[in-house]
């Protein structure tokens, strides 16, 4: 009798834990790097390109998502985004508004990034993401606090191929044909991957895929003839002052006074040189926001200096003040300030910024930071659209946080405004990105509208921007000076200008539309599952 002999195979070896971590890490990890592409994107940095590897990496985290991961995934994604885009934030008041503002506006990413997960599912899909995309900016933009735009990816765009876009459908089509394009990159490389896999691919998939690559390409240079700079009304020679404050931070608020004699002693300095003919006689001058913090309808010698300063240039000049009236709420106020009659007229800011010139839930806010009772006297909203007339040239103004909204800088130059001027004034953010952020949103809103933008700023980086977006002349940031230059002067109105908000409803439309589609497709998909589950016998790949 023979003995069998049995070979006990040994227990294959456990894979190890990182080889198993690693898929499980993977999208989040490709989620925060596609938000950081999107941050790298952004101005000072002139890589306005990485746009498109990030929203084709965050095309490939969403893909075939659920609710939940895709929510998960897009909050990662928008916090690598918003994070380091909104550090600025906090520059002088503590982490905690930074974190706050920046996590609730991931959250508005990641909603949006799951209803880009279930139009990854339809044909087409590079559209009716980038719609939904589109249509979460726009939701961004107007809520809670009447919006905050800021962070829109046309706003990266100052120095790219896809800016002529601003002028044909404003910044809602700049928006939609990069994230568009982005996501057209990654469908492109998958029908490439399954073309060398398969052998052959269906010709439609293959199209559809070029296509959303080369529309948004095609479309910007058909643009092109729209950026014109030509001076239709003739030019303007502007000045725009940079004064400066004693020191950075919150804490040059407590030192009005200083910060408007720098700014009327530079205007004065100015006059000099205009005198011993070092530079031209400016037809009006430009001051920026708050650089008079003191009312000169209620102080008696901020008045006089301002009126010296503009006696002196002998120009019509506005000013940036701060109105205190007796009851109500202050007035963050641009005054124009003739050289002979002094002040004659004024336009108060209309987007006042939340929790930084007025403080909703203040009970509520204050347990987070008692930073919000710096704000002790809440301002208000204007009411009417800022055009002033200096020395015949139509000036739409535009003030600070107000050029990051569409209809604010439209409405000036629908009411006729032939230049631009958006004073601003980010000397609480110190040397942070956020007066190079924002100086980008003034080069896209140059070639919107076809206008000239003159930016006099505090003590960041003013700059004078042509209509075609080429910043010419800039200050360096915390540094007292002047810009004077002739700018072209226009009253053409471009086709985005023209068409105001009908681009972004069609394509928040265009975004519902998707929706609807991918909602009703899934609906039916778990009716049939069910019906393959209940009847017995039913073909297993029909139930599929």
């Amino acid at each position: 009798m023979s003995a069998t002999i049995t070979t006990v195979e040994p227990p294959p070896a456990p894979a190890s834990r990182s080889r198993k971590l690693w898929p499980r890490l993977a999208r989040p990890a490709a989620a925060v790097l596609s938000g950081a592409l999107l941050y790298a994107s952004f101005p000072p940095r002139p890589l306005w390109w990485l746009v498109l590897p990030g929203f084709a990496l965050l095309g490939w985290v969403l893909t075939a998502r659920g609710v939940r991961a895709a929510l998960g995934l897009g909050l990662l994604a928008g916090l690598g985004f918003m994070l380091p885009l909104l550090h600025w934030t906090g520059e002088e008041v503590g982490p905690v508004p930074w974190l706050a503002l920046a996590c609730a506006e991931a959250l508005f990413i990641a909603v949006g990034c799951v209803g880009i997960a279930a139009v990854s599912r339809l044909p087409y899909w590079p559209v009716w993401a980038a719609a939904v995309w589109t249509l979460d900016e726009a939701i961004r933009a107007r809520v809670p606090f009447g919006g905050f735009p800021w962070g829109k990816i046309a706003f990266g765009q100052a120095d790219g191929a896809f800016l002529p876009l601003a002028a044909l459908g404003g910044t809602p089509l700049l928006s939609f044909a990069v994230v568009l394009c982005g996501f057209g990159l990654l469908e492109a490389a998958r029908q490439v991957r399954r073309h060398r896999a398969a052998g052959t691919v269906p010709r439609s998939a293959v199209v559809a895929a070029a296509v959303t690559v080369a529309a948004p390409v095609v479309a910007a240079l058909a643009a092109l003839p729209l950026v014109d700079d030509s001076p239709e009304d003739g030019t303007a020679t502007v000045a725009a002052i940079q004064g400066n404050v004693p020191r950075l931070g919150l804490d040059f608020n407590s030192q009005r006074r200083a910060v408007l004699d720098n700014h009327a002693n530079r205007t004065e300095q100015l006059a000099r040189d205009v005198k011993a003919g070092k530079v031209p006689q400016p037809d009006f001058v430009l001051w920026p926001e708050n650089s008079s913090d003191l009312d000169p309808y209620r102080n008696a010698d901020a008045r006089d200096a301002i009126d010296r300063a503009v006696r002196a240039i002998g120009a019509p000049t506005v000013i940036g003040a701060v109105l205190t009236p007796d009851t109500g709420p202050l007035r963050n106020t641009l005054i124009q300030w003739d050289p002979g009659k002094g002040p004659v007229e004024t336009y108060d800011k209309r987007h006042i910024q939340p929790f930084g010139e007025y403080m909703p839930m203040r009970s509520v806010a204050r347990i987070f930071s008692k930073d919000v009772d710096r704000v002790q006297r809440d301002f208000g909203p204007g009411g009417k659209v800022g055009v002033f007339d200096l020395a015949g040239t139509k000036v739409g103004l535009v003030t600070c946080y107000e050029a990051a909204f569409d209809d604010a800088v439209r409405d000036t130059v629908k009411d006729g405004g032939q230049l631009i001027a958006v004073p601003s004034n980010n000397a609480t953010f110190g040397r942070s990105e956020m007066t190079y952020q924002q100086l980008a949103m003034s080069q896209v809103r140059a070639v919107e509208h076809g206008r000239s933008v003159v930016v006099p700023v505090t003590s960041g980086v003013s700059a004078v921007i042509r209509p075609d977006g080429t910043v010419v002349e800039k200050t360096k940031m915390f540094t007292p000076d002047a810009l004077v230059d002739e700018v072209p002067l226009r009253s053409s109105l471009t086709p985005a200008t023209r068409l105001g908000t009908l681009p972004e409803g069609v394509l928040a439309l265009l975004a519902l539309g998707g929706l609807g589609w991918a909602t009703a497709r899934a609906v039916r998909a778990r009716g049939r599952r069910k019906d393959g589950a209940a009847g017995p016998g039913e073909d297993a790949t029909a139930a599929a």
